[in-house]
């Protein structure tokens, strides 16, 4: 349906061919939830743009909190390599990784 005012006439020949209870009862269920989608869709409509810069701003802290973990990530991954450095061995020793059972 394109316009309201085509529904007078088709009610008025649905009305003319005489359809039973149920048929009737059937048409005006689906009226009354076609009605209700364009409700749904007018208030979905209306309220839009206040629910969209709310997201835009959950997304924004939400980035921002992504970008300093990996930040405080880093900074640990670095460290740790840091402190993992391997120290320069005594000269004659032996690596502990190449002795397989103790002596």
């Amino acid at each position: 349906m394109e316009t309201v005012q085509e529904l007078i006439p088709l009610a008025k020949e649905l009305m003319a061919h005489k359809p039973s209870r149920k048929l009737v009862k059937l048409y005006v269920l689906g009226s009354v939830l076609a009605l209700f989608g364009v409700v749904l869709c007018l208030v979905e409509t209306v309220c839009s743009p206040f629910t969209a810069s709310s997201r835009l701003r959950e997304e924004e802290a939400a980035a921002a909190e992504l970008r300093a973990a990996r930040e405080r990530q880093a900074l640990r991954t670095q460290a740790l390599r840091e402190k993992g450095k391997p120290r320069e061995a005594a000269p004659g020793s032996r690596a502990l990784s190449k002795r397989q059972h103790a002596s």
